[in-house]
């Protein structure tokens, strides 16, 4: 699949008339008889190609006059894989439309944060998405709406400020326009015992396109956790989150065909973010068929592949304690990494309450941990200084990591800072940036493993026979990991 792939009408056409859910997200079918819009795999039958109509997104739908159709719920597909495999300017405008800027800050903000005007960052959405970047985050409002409509019995004035309107009005008119229905009639269609109370706490489903793997990407995150912050709990992951408006506790549990999510949050200002968040962190909205499909082509990588295809990246919810973690974790046992972690959260972090037990703190923010005596860390000398330049320069923001990186200008501002070399750097371009190309290829565990297979081993031979492995790079690094038996690679007892 490919940039701008809603102008091949003909693949677009096909893959509607196949059903195909691969394409959920990528593009969105209009239909002009009935003026609604669905996502490709629509179990109702396909209408004539020549009422078809095909738009990159869902907000280009709605402001072209289109409701969503109600059997398939196009605006609850996973999200276009572009977004987080692209590093230019369109690509990280929509992963701060996902992680709510434009309602905190408006376009101005936006804008300012991208480093362009406002009118270029409106003149290449539009271009791309057929919808500027309000008309996106209205999309994104709805949305919301409609998941507290239907899973909390929250008032709708409430609703409708913690969705982002900033009017009852523009909530009810917004609803009744995207969805054909009032707020009320959406409520009264919902299924019954959906599980939700005022107090914040939300159940829902995160969709994914199949397969997924879930041993790596939860067996990772488990093998990792910071005792306070993050646990692994009958068959769940569960962390705390830093959000815009407070905090929050998130419970991820795989599922065959989605992700159960669980979320408390302090304010529910904070659920789109969380959700776009938690999605990152998981990778969903990865095309896994196309990924795993380049890297067949390799026929020293093709039987990992085959044996356990849709292996995720996982990633984070918060890149500069990635960062930091990053740098704990240099050159010690992934044990030795938790403990060093675990102390400063200890130590610095801000308390919160979880209902279940088991979370303590929020991950220290890089104004406190830029606050620590560097004499009380129990690491090399080199590596505290190490420490203190990282989070001394994300707390003044000259180090700036989030979902609006520039890619290569981040690589380069991490590999002037003292003790950073590209191991560090490559694993926070996967991890904590999302660079899908990120290559470790000096990592002992890579190599051990290309060693195995009969692949080249030195860093240099390794990186000029992963060339035919681009740009997912970073997914054939989780296949190479998956070889060896770090509990990393496997989901918890």
């Amino acid at each position: 699949m490919q940039k701008g792939m809603h102008i091949d009408t003909g693949r677009c056409v096909r893959a509607v008339q196949s059903k195909d859910a691969r394409f959920d997200g990528w593009f969105f079918t209009a239909v002009v008889t009935t003026g609604i819009y669905c996502r490709p795999s629509c179990p109702a039958v396909p209408p004539k190609p020549e009422n078809m109509r095909f738009l990159p997104s869902a907000a280009a739908c709605q402001q072209a006059g289109f409701r969503a159709c109600k059997r398939c719920r196009p605006d609850t597909s996973p999200g276009s894989p572009e977004w987080n495999q692209r590093a230019d300017l369109v690509a990280r405008a929509m992963r701060l439309i996902a992680d709510g800027v434009v309602d905190r800050e408006g376009v101005p903000g936006l804008a300012a944060r991208l480093g362009y005007s406002t009118r270029q960052v409106e003149r290449q959405l539009l271009a791309e998405l057929g919808a500027g970047p309000l008309a996106l985050a209205r999309a994104q409002r709805a949305q919301a709406a409609r998941l507290l409509i239907e899973t909390t019995p929250l008032p709708m004035a409430d609703v409708a400020f913690a969705a982002g309107f900033a009017s009852i009005r523009t909530f009810n008119d917004t609803v009744r326009e995207v969805f054909a229905l009032s707020p009320s009639d959406l409520r009264a269609r919902a299924p019954r015992g959906n599980p939700g109370n005022t107090t914040g706490a939300l159940t829902l489903r995160l969709p994914f396109r199949a397969p997924l793997n879930p041993d790596n990407l939860f067996g990772h995150l488990a093998a990792t956790a910071v005792p306070g912050v993050e646990e692994w709990r009958d068959g769940a992951y569960r962390r705390t989150l830093r959000l815009p408006y407070g905090h929050g506790i998130v419970t991820l549990t795989p599922q065959p065909d989605h992700i159960a999510c669980r979320l408390t949050l302090g304010d529910l200002r904070d659920l789109t973010v969380a959700i776009s968040r938690c999605r990152r962190m998981l990778d969903l909205d990865a095309d896994p068929v196309a990924i795993d499909d380049q890297l067949r082509t390799d026929p020293l990588l093709a039987p990992l592949v085959d044996k356990a295809p849709g292996r995720r990246v996982p990633r984070t919810v918060d890149e500069a304690e990635f960062a930091v973690r990053a740098v704990l974790g240099q050159q010690v046992s992934t044990a030795a990494a938790r403990t060093h972690a675990a102390r400063l959260v200890t130590a610095h972090g801000e308390p919160v309450d979880d209902p279940e037990g088991g979370l303590t703190h929020l991950f220290p923010a890089p104004e406190a941990l830029a606050e620590v005596d560097p004499e009380s860390l129990a690491m090399p000398r080199t590596r505290r200084t190490t420490f203190t330049t990282l989070v001394r320069q994300l707390a003044d923001g000259d180090v700036r990591l989030g979902p609006d990186s520039d890619w290569p200008a981040t690589r380069a501002r991490l590999l002037d800072l003292p003790g950073f070399g590209p191991w560090t750097v490559d694993v926070i371009a996967m991890r904590a940036l999302g660079d899908p190309d990120a290559f470790l290829p000096t990592d002992l565990g890579i190599r051990r493993a290309a060693q195995e297979l009969g692949l080249p081993s030195t860093p240099a031979a390794l990186t000029a026979r992963a060339a035919a492995w681009r740009p997912w790079r970073a997914y054939a690094v989780q296949y190479l990991w998956a070889t060896d038996s770090h509990p990393i690679n496997f989901l918890p007892v």
